[in-house]
């Protein structure tokens, strides 16, 4: 028949042979292709064996009845055993039939479709590398097969073809590598785990440099490090091991750029093992690329600011994160400020491995050769270092410091951040503050807002940290203006038309405003932002009252520590001199007095007001008694710091015209506790000297005729009784005055103008608190309507 006569050379018994639905007769079959197969060879007849072949597969293998497709591939499987080492010669058409029939509905010819392709490669061995690509993207599919048959023939076919690539130094793993990272992707079980298994054979292949394409891959392991299976997810874990391992020992050929936004994905990733192995990646690649990782500075903090605040359950990545938080910002230097971001920057080698491959590059810029390139090998030597700096790849670094600013900020204001993590934002912004002033200033007219809102936190901590941060931007000279002493937009921040000012001394650099820095020398010089931090830190207060009750006193005092306490008084002084709000004025200049009385960080300035022997100390008087003038007793008892006794004594006369509330007499009160702490020895012991210091005892007699019969009447009658001989209080006017008035009279103080200024003042308290009364009134009689 002519069916027969065109399946020659096959005989009419073997093709029938072929197509039974008995293994063993299609077996039989197979033996005798192959005998026909070897007769070819031996004979070198290509032709027929081609046709032998082509016969198989277009007439079996792809036929459409299943038991001719079965006979096809054994009988391809014999053309390959009979054909040995020459079937490398005809392996594509071998080959594409068997693979058609992987996609075969019937798990059986599945199977066979296995065992056939398996009998080709294992004669075939490295020949069939030409064809690996589509070999494994067979096997992939099969690897997720149901059924455990096929499965297992998979498994056995990929065992051998692993081995073959072990074996062999012909991979074509440029040519493999786009399928790997097409595959690597998939979300069936086995398929990755067949993925990670070739993955693992490549890498531990020494002729295979799988590094080089790491940054295709890496992403797509990252994924499969999520997947539900404790096996694969351990497969893939070292995996990623074993291409850290390789990138520590070999550094300078890995492209850490390429990798690094892939880490800063994957550091944010919800999975905990794969956030952490992330971390560790990107701790080790700030660490071994060093300056390389900067432009991905924002990216990197975004993923590691947030870890900083995990709970003991994420104990790991949190300690993680804090090495890579502090590695990263170790590369911020002081270079950065003075390259502009928009221009070309310095290039450093690409990959600085160590401290030894960044030594050689200084070498060269410096001008100086080792020792043997100054002998008569010197210019072997050159060109050696020559040639090194040549081949060394050289990439542009920037600090982006416009988006780490704007990462910060963000993590600043996310009110549900952890403490840890605002914490490390304020001492990221304080550095970059101290290694690129000039640019951060850029930036601190947007960031002044919020780092006065973080005032308020609930952590002591982090407000200190933030007084530490505006204590810089309010002495960095960097932060100077052209102005000289007031800030650029002085409209925007000043609260009145009178321009603020402060000692020259506290706003210069030069040797002639040095003057006045002894009490604190190491104190830094204010620039125009400290008057604006000064008066919204008022702002603030005045504002939050809560703030300044709970924490007005702590902030103020740690500045005074971080500034110099001088400039904060008389700034704050000049401030609320010009204060509307009147009660808030007298509020806070009570805080202010109470520091200025109480805090060991004042001791320095209460010893300078104390004296007040130098034209400084009488400038700073003068300035805070204007502004005291808002709480009569804080003016009192700032003339007993200072021993105006008299003054002290003229105050308290005037008390009589005053409004006496509540308040007021509770003030008094305090103010005679006060007298009884250490802060007022000095004042106490002067009692003994009752003719030198005449106003000192009227002044106390004063004011214990104030108070009511109550509990501090009775600690300042008592204290009045020691003093000794009584009698020698009663003074004329042409009484000699004492060492105190004559110190205090040749100062050029005018106290008959502060007196005035006070009565001016207190009528304007009085004004204000007949308007709240009148206010206060006319509700309660709307109410009553």
């Amino acid at each position: 028949m002519n069916a027969e006569r065109d399946l020659s050379p096959l005989t009419p018994g073997v093709v029938r042979a072929l197509t039974d639905k008995l293994y063993e007769k299609r077996k039989v079959a197979a033996l005798e292709i192959e005998k026909l197969v070897r007769e070819f060879v031996a004979q070198n007849n290509t032709s027929q064996i081609k046709h032998v072949i082509q016969i198989l597969s277009q007439e079996f293998a792809l036929s459409q009845h299943p038991h001719s497709r079965k006979g096809g591939l054994i009988g391809l499987a014999a053309c390959s055993i009979a054909l040995g080492k020459d079937s490398g010669l005809y392996l594509k058409e071998l080959i594409e039939p068997v693979l058609t029939c992987f996609n075969d509905a019937d798990s059986r010819l599945r199977y066979y479709a296995c065992e056939a392709l398996y009998n080709i490669v294992k004669v075939a061995r490295g020949s069939v590398l030409p064809h690996f690509n589509v070999l494994f993207d067979g096997l992939s599919k099969l690897a997720a097969d149901p059924d455990p048959n096929v499965k297992s023939g998979s498994e056995l076919l990929d065992r051998l073809l692993k081995d073959i690539v072990t074996e062999s130094n012909q991979f074509d793993l440029v040519g493999f590598i786009p399928l790997l990272r097409e595959r690597i992707y998939s979300n069936n079980q086995y398929a990755r785990q067949f993925i990670i298994s070739w993955i693992l054979v490549l890498e531990s292949v020494p002729d295979i440099n799988l590094l080089d394409y790491l940054p295709e891959i890496l992403d797509g392991l990252f994924q499969i490090l999520g997947d539900n299976s404790k096996e694969i997810r351990k497969m893939c874990e070292v995996a990623l091991g074993e291409f850290l391992k390789e990138i520590k020992k070999n550094p300078s050929s890995v492209k850490f750029a390429e990798m690094a936004n892939i880490l800063v994905i994957h550091c944010q990733a919800a999975d905990d093992l794969i956030q952490l192995t992330a971390m560790c990646w990107m701790r080790e690649f700030i660490q071994l690329a060093g300056r390389v990782m900067l432009p991905y500075s924002s990216g990197i903090l975004t993923a590691v600011l947030p870890c900083l605040s995990y709970d003991d359950r994420k104990k790991n990545i949190k300690e993680v994160a804090n090495v890579c938080n502090q590695s990263l910002m170790k590369l911020v230097i002081p270079e950065d400020d003075e390259m502009d971001e928009g221009k070309p920057s310095m290039t450093i080698p690409a990959e600085p491995t160590s401290e030894e491959s960044l030594s050689k590059p200084e070498a060269v810029t410096t001008g100086e050769l080792p020792y043997h390139g100054r002998n008569e090998l010197g210019v072997t030597a050159l060109n050696q270092l020559l040639s090194f700096l040549c081949s060394c790849e050289r990439i542009q670094v920037t600090l982006n410091l416009d988006g780490i600013v704007q990462v910060l900020d963000y993590h600043l204001s996310d009110t549900s951040i952890g403490m840890m993590t605002r914490i490390a934002v304020l001492k990221w912004l304080y550095h970059l503050y101290i290694k690129t002033p000039r640019k951060m200033f850029r930036h601190t007219d947007s960031l002044f807002p919020i780092l006065l809102r973080t005032l308020s936190d609930e952590s002591d901590e982090v407000i200190l940290k933030d007084l530490e941060l505006l204590a810089e931007i309010a002495s960095s000279p960097a932060g100077q203006t052209e102005e000289g002493h007031g800030p650029s937009d002085g409209s925007d921040v000043r609260p009145g038309p009178v321009e603020l000012h402060v000692p020259a001394r506290a706003g210069q650099l030069s040797s002639s405003s040095t003057k006045g820095l002894e009490c604190s020398p190491s104190t830094p010089t204010m620039n125009s932002y400290f008057y604006k931090f000064m008066i919204n830190l008022l702002k603030q207060f005045s504002s939050e009252r809560k703030l300044l009750e709970s924490r007005g006193a702590f902030i103020i005092r740690q500045l005074c520590l971080l500034l110099n306490a001088e400039n904060i008084f008389h700034s704050m002084a000049d401030i609320l001199l010009r204060e509307e709000d009147l009660k808030f004025a007298s509020t806070m200049v009570h805080t202010l007095n109470t520091i200025l009385l109480t805090s060991s960080e004042l001791f320095q300035l209460r010893n300078q007001l104390k004296d007040l022997k130098t034209p400084e100390s009488h400038n700073l008087f003068c300035c805070l008694y204007r502004s005291w003038c808002h709480n009569p007793v804080t003016t009192v008892s700032l003339c007993f710091l200072t021993q105006n006794y008299k003054h002290a004594y003229d105050l308290i006369q005037k008390f009589g015209d005053l409004e006496v509330t509540v308040d007021f007499l509770t003030e008094v009160d305090k103010l005679v506790q006060l007298i009884e702490c250490p802060i007022f020895t000095y004042l106490r012991l002067q009692l003994l000297d009752v003719k030198n210091n005449p106003y000192l005892i009227k002044a106390l007699y004063g004011l214990l005729m104030l108070l009511p019969q109550s509990s501090a009447f009775q600690l300042l009658s008592h204290r009045l009784q020691c003093v000794p001989n009584p009698e020698l209080m009663q003074t004329t006017d042409n009484t000699k005055p004492s060492t105190s008035f004559r110190r205090t009279a040749a100062s050029n103080i005018d106290y008959t103008e502060l007196l005035q200024h006070f009565e001016k003042v207190q009528n304007k308290h009085l004004e204000a608190r007949h308007q709240r009364a009148g206010r206060a009134e006319h509700l309660d009689r709307r109410v009553v309507l």
